[in-house]
């Protein structure tokens, strides 16, 4: 990334135990450190309890003004309290199809996996699952197309 601006990123972990205390944010810092790893400036991190309506407003907040990268972790599963892709789908101006797609083909639970990805403002927003392993695993499949896809969001120069 010679020359470019330093990405920025955020986490959002998705979890009712994180949330009252009873469980630690371990794919929450999992992914926080793998993006640091690809260079990605980690400027805020956030956990919400299970539901639509706390996803949907976590993911406005954090989209608003941004651009960059947010990437959920949690929720994602079949679940009754996971819903992230649903208020994840209430966030996004449109949906990127491929790099979900990409993210369930790296493991075979992969295919348990609802997670959406695409694009809300000048943010991508991606949903990984509440493993730190599998968070990680998703996160790698599309690492290497996501500085591209965040300038060309941003309307920055390109080489196509």
């Amino acid at each position: 990334m010679s020359g470019q601006r330093r990405l920025s990123a955020k986490v959002l972990t998705v979890s009712d135990g994180v949330v009252a205390g009873t469980r630690e944010d371990k794919s929450g810092a999992a992914l926080a450190e793998r993006l640091a790893e690809a260079g990605f400036e980690v400027v805020d991190r956030r956990a919400v309890a299970d539901g639509v309506q706390s996803v949907a407003h976590a993911l406005r907040e954090l989209t608003a003004g941004f651009t960059g990268l947010v990437v959920t972790t949690g929720g994602t599963g079949f679940a009754p309290r996971d819903v992230t892709p649903e208020g994840t789908k209430a966030v996004l101006d449109r949906e990127a199809p491929g790099l979900a797609e990409a993210m369930r083909l790296v493991n075979p639970k992969g295919r348990l996996s609802r997670g959406l990805a695409g694009t809300a403002g000048r943010c991508i927003v991606l949903n990984t699952p509440g493993s730190s392993a599998g968070a990680v695993e998703c996160l790698d499949a599309v690492l290497d197309v996501l500085p591209h896809a965040v300038a060309l969001l941003a309307e920055e120069p390109t080489e196509h």
